[in-house]
């Protein structure tokens, strides 16, 4: 299943809660070090792109190279 959007390294030790705070439908997780978006529960409104102060939420056909293994790191915290 395609990931709308992915969480990647900028969140990783920082956490800021606002995406969670601002998400309408309650698809972000918490994880160990960084937060996480449940794919099967997004609706893809972007809001939470729009307002991580870290800009570390892409949408997965924007995700910079560098950062495609967060998309199997959510995966992972998801299965």
């Amino acid at each position: 299943s395609r990931m709308a959007f992915v969480i990647a390294e900028p969140c990783v030790g920082n956490k800021d809660a606002s995406c969670t705070q601002e998400c309408p439908v309650d698809c972000i997780y918490e994880g160990e070090d960084q937060y996480f978006i449940n794919p099967d529960e997004c609706i893809s409104c972007g809001i939470c792109a729009t307002v991580c102060p870290f800009e570390a939420i892409f949408d997965e056909a924007e995700l910079p190279e560098e950062w495609r293994s967060y998309i199997d790191k959510a995966r992972e915290f998801f299965a």
